[in-house]
């Protein structure tokens, strides 16, 4: 059974729920303590053993590209003045030669056309696709636990989330079989589905393993919720001929595509932070 080795990471969304902060700088570069929500996601997945991260970008979203690169005269002042430290924080979020590649979505169709955008540099294997605003802080690595799913099922696995019953509009939301542990068997899924029609309360959150059989799902270009090609709806198609499972993951979840959920990511990982810590406890406490 071949390994997961890429990922994709769809990065052409607008970030309109973070707006006016994402009109200039796209929505995945806004500081979580200090540093951007996507060096969080690229963390993630080099913790997960992905060799091989294929960023699907859009319009005035060069920004990212220019983030994984050297900055030249930045580093050479730094270095000049003795901010080693400073330093070896910017070169550690490098990539390795050929761990990154960028491909454009000309326009925005929805993730399931960000992710069929990426089908020749994925090639015919299995990939994780990670959604670029939500940051999952967990002891084991969200997509770790996906991928050590993948390899006991050898199917395609989904990060699951309960969430609110009033809230399951917002989401794809899957209909479980059986379950062994945190590994539900899946029966169904529905992308935003209308108001107490949910099959259930567990919630597609952001994490994916999926078998490149995906992309001939994807290939007719079907339009779903929002006049978009979705995701979902591919896997449902793709549900007919193979097995999916979701995996329950261990872990908290940080919206950082919303307002709120970006407030809450900087207030919980500056917390946690040996460094910062004590520090953030007492400026949060002095609001209160």
């Amino acid at each position: 059974m071949a390994r997961v080795r890429k990922a994709v990471l769809p990065v052409a969304g607008l970030g309109t729920r973070v707006l006016p902060g994402s009109k200039v700088t796209p929505k995945e570069l806004l500081n979580v303590v200090d540093r951007p929500i996507i060096s969080y996601i690229v963390e993630e997945a080099r913790a997960s053993g992905i060799e091989h991260i294929v960023f699907v970008t859009g319009r005035a979203k060069g920004a990212i590209e220019d983030y994984f690169d050297h900055q030249v005269e930045l580093e050479a002042q730094l270095e000049a003045k003795g901010r080693l430290e400073a330093l070896e924080a910017i070169r550690a979020e490098l990539p390795k030669p050929g761990e990154m590649s960028f491909v454009r979505q000309m326009a925005p169709l929805g993730l399931g056309h960000a992710v069929w955008c990426a089908r020749d540099l994925i090639g015919d294997e299995p990939f994780a696709v990670l959604l670029p605003d939500v940051i999952v802080d967990a002891e084991t690595p969200c997509l770790a636990q996906l991928v050590a799913a993948y390899e006991k099922t050898g199917a395609n696995v989904i990060a699951l989330e309960a969430v609110p019953d009033s809230e399951t509009h917002k989401y794809g939301v899957i209909a479980p079989g059986s379950a062994d542990g945190r590994l539900h068997e899946i029966t169904a899924m529905v992308e935003k589905p209308p108001r107490g029609t949910a099959p259930s309360n567990l919630a597609i959150a952001g994490r994916y393993v999926l078998r490149p059989e995906i992309f001939e799902a994807l290939a007719g270009h079907e339009t779903g919720a929002g006049g978009e090609i979705q995701l979902t709806d591919a896997m449902v198609r793709l549900m007919r001929s193979q097995p999916f499972y979701g995996w329950a993951y261990e872990g908290v979840t940080h919206d950082c595509g919303d307002k709120i959920g970006l407030l809450r990511a900087n207030v919980a990982l500056a917390l946690k932070r040996p460094d910062l810590g004590a520090a953030a406890r007492a400026a949060v406490e002095a609001l209160l």
